[in-house]
């Protein structure tokens, strides 16, 4: 991982070796934190952070479900990006904010705990890799709605992410492939999953998925180029039969899937896939006026 010079942390920009908390910080012990990923692009007209109003938004409803009272705002969240970015003089990068409590109490309530705030930023490529993925359904599920908050990225969430994500490596795949409690497709360990079929794009509907920004941005993409889009339950057998299939995440950005448990995809990356994805990656370039508002731009 590269470092840079450094991390904007509790309203202040401060060198990334110095950026520490402390061993009894709660979120470490309790997992009551928020975190979200986004990409800044190079383009034409500098660096263009990809939805970050949106990014923001979601971190802050994320952390409100916490039950904390956050001392900062979307609007001086996202100048604080922009101000690291600069900082950093990066042209393109991985930026992750997070949220959390810190040293106060140990116990489960985050009793007199305050509420920090960080937000990294260092250059990153591709998270899945370039060529197509090779997916297994693994044997951890996702989270039941019913015991968390499925719309918010919460950091003790990803424990199960964790566990389902080193199952599929362990076993020499890509990436897994979980299922909802129903036995239905809901995603991967930090991915959105949808399947093609001729001109219908499918995707798992909202309730046990994290509602993804790659994943709205995708979905609102392939309707503009007049793709049928539906949320809708996927069984796994559907699933292993369609004609092509990708996932979608900030990290993941777009990626073909090759195979699921073995079974190749009619197509890997078909048609669709490679349109949506040359099309959204035209967008996070600044390559597309249309979408220009998706992009903040920083110069």
């Amino acid at each position: 991982m590269e470092t840079t010079k450094y991390i904007w942390w509790n309203g202040k920009l401060v060198p990334w070796a110095d950026a520490k908390t402390h061993v009894l910080t709660h979120t470490l012990h309790y997992g009551t934190g928020t975190f979200e990923g986004i990409r800044m692009y190079e383009t034409k007209e500098g660096g263009a952070i990809f939805h970050l109003k949106k990014h923001m938004e979601r971190l802050v409803f994320s952390a409100q479900s916490l039950g904390m009272q956050l001392p900062y705002s979307v609007d001086q969240l996202s100048a604080a990006t922009v101000e690291l970015v600069k900082a950093n003089e990066l042209r393109s990068c991985y930026i992750r904010p997070i949220i959390y409590y810190g040293f106060g109490e140990v116990r489960v309530m985050a009793t007199n705990c305050p509420v920090e705030a960080a937000i990294a930023a260092w250059p990153w490529g591709a998270y899945l890799g370039h060529e197509p993925a090779r997916v297994t359904i693994v044997k951890t599920i996702r989270i039941h709605p019913q015991t968390t908050v499925p719309g918010a990225k919460l950091t003790g969430n990803y424990i199960n992410s964790m566990l389902a994500a080193r199952e599929a490596l362990d076993r020499g795949y890509t990436e897994g492939l979980l299922l909802d409690y129903q036995g239905n497709i809901a995603e991967g360990p930090g991915e959105n999953f949808f399947i093609v079929n001729g001109k219908t794009i499918s995707t798992p509907a909202l309730g046990s998925i994290l509602p993804g920004i790659t994943r709205w941005s995708v979905m609102t993409l392939a309707k503009d180029l007049e793709y049928k889009v539906e949320e809708r339950p996927i069984a796994p057998a559907e699933a292993t039969v369609a004609d092509e299939a990708f996932f979608t995440g900030t990290a993941a950005e777009v990626i073909p899937i090759a195979s699921i448990d073995d079974k190749p995809m009619k197509s890997a990356p078909g048609p669709v896939t490679k349109h949506i994805r040359d099309e959204f990656l035209k967008i996070t370039c600044g390559e597309n006026p249309k979408y220009r508002d998706w992009l903040t731009f920083v110069k």
